[in-house]
């Protein structure tokens, strides 16, 4: 049976975490800028289902992996405060996934609207 109080509350910390990482995390904010331009470019450009599926993956991915890194940012601060290596390395770490998710965000959106590009500048 579902325990409905205890899904309302899963939910309400599910909100609390989102909000926490899109009020601490400027790189958030920022990536929600950009996917707030790749949506209206998608409208703009009428591109297809197939393809704004494929950007909403990866809108959500770079966004996940944004508040991963919060995440592990935030534990490792809460867990040392000196300048420890593995602390270095663990903040790093989730820095680097951010970064090639970006490179893999960039490439897609940038595969997905180059031809739509193309077109519209007459350059075919």
């Amino acid at each position: 049976m579902i325990n409905s109080d205890k899904l309302v509350k899963s939910f309400g910390y599910a909100f609390e975490g989102i909000r926490f990482a899109f009020k601490n995390n400027q790189n958030l904010k920022i990536n929600f800028l950009m996917s707030t331009v790749v949506i209206g470019a998608s409208f703009f450009f009428q591109v297809n289902t197939f393809e704004k599926g494929i950007l909403g993956v990866m809108i959500l991915l770079l966004a996940c992996t944004e508040m991963i890194n919060t995440a592990i940012e935030e534990m490792v601060n809460f867990v040392t405060r000196e300048h420890a290596l593995e602390a270095k390395i663990a903040k790093d770490v989730a820095a680097g996934m951010v970064l090639l998710v970006l490179i893999g965000y960039l490439i897609v959106v940038g595969l997905v609207f180059k031809p739509y590009i193309i077109k519209f500048l007459n350059l075919n």
